[in-house]
């Protein structure tokens, strides 16, 4: 990562929703401030932008890319046409912030996790126009906050406020869970991501992970500005990594871009957009 940067401004509120296009160079940021932007990491300018009813938290784009899913802080859900930025669909799952919306790598499923402690699932049809809740996942004791699918879009891991670590699928057998291949790998407890975790952290002081997509190269966000880079996978206590500066806040979310070429973060309070190159 180059320690130059472009620096992007388009939200006025707490961020933290962000998602890359699964084959171009966009991505998709949400925010309080009840706006969702599209960007072009070339331009680094907003393709579009939409103003939505609640304030936002999370984002996930289809496999397809031709919708994107975001989540807000009330409980509600809704998805957009990437081309028209029109509403598809709009649902709601409890009351309280929806902290993801991640669909399943073969694009038939989507989970959304809730701060009532629930991933909620939905089945995906007409190429994410469609939707319908075909189950829940339950057994955690606090708020759903990291989720990835397995490659084979089977099974689910989860993370959660109180630091469990949840597979949906019951799964008893560990060798099962070692043995299986993650399509992501955004959870800041796993067996790839455990590394990251430097003495005397709690759980709160790193707020999202981020694999490369060529599976090298693994992002954090920490809750003192800084944006890490280790290798992967990062298994082993206390792994060494290089630090980049640039946040003035928490930084809340990273993604690396489908090529690898770029990582994005997100800033909380600074609500600032940051285009690092991967070299």
């Amino acid at each position: 990562v180059h320690n130059g940067f472009s620096r992007m401004y388009g939200h006025t509120d707490e961020l933290w929703g962000l998602d890359v296009h699964p084959s171009m160079e966009q991505f998709v940021t949400c925010s309080q401030d009840k706006h969702v932007h599209l960007w072009d990491t070339n331009t680094h300018q907003p393709i579009w932008s939409k103003t939505i009813e609640d304030q936002g938290r999370s984002a996930g784009f289809h496999p397809s890319g031709a919708v994107v899913a975001v989540g807000t802080m009330s409980g509600r859900w809704l998805v957009l046409d990437t081309d028209t930025r029109d509403l598809v669909s709009m649902h709601t799952d409890g009351n309280e912030i929806i902290s993801n919306v991640k669909y399943s790598p073969d694009g038939n499923f989507l989970a959304v996790g809730s701060h009532d402690n629930f991933v909620y699932i939905y089945a995906v049809t007409e190429g994410g126009r469609k939707y319908n809740r075909v189950g829940k996942c339950t057994g955690h004791s606090s708020f759903v906050t990291h989720l990835d699918w397995s490659t084979d879009s089977q099974y689910l891991v989860t993370n959660s406020g109180d630091y469990e670590i949840l597979f949906c699928k019951h799964v008893t057998n560990m060798d099962t869970v070692r043995n299986l291949q993650w399509a992501t790998s955004t959870c800041t407890l796993s067996f790839n991501t455990f590394g990251i975790w430097p003495d005397g952290a709690d759980g709160t002081d790193i707020n999202a992970a981020c694999g490369s997509h060529d599976r090298s190269l693994l992002a954090s966000a920490d809750d003192f500005g800084k944006v890490h880079l280790f290798s992967f996978p990062c298994s082993h206590p206390r792994a060494p990594s290089h630090e980049y500066s640039g946040h003035s806040s928490h930084v809340t979310n990273v993604a690396f871009l489908h090529d690898d070429s770029h990582l994005i973060s997100t800033g909380g309070k600074d609500t600032s957009v940051l285009q690092w190159v991967v070299a």
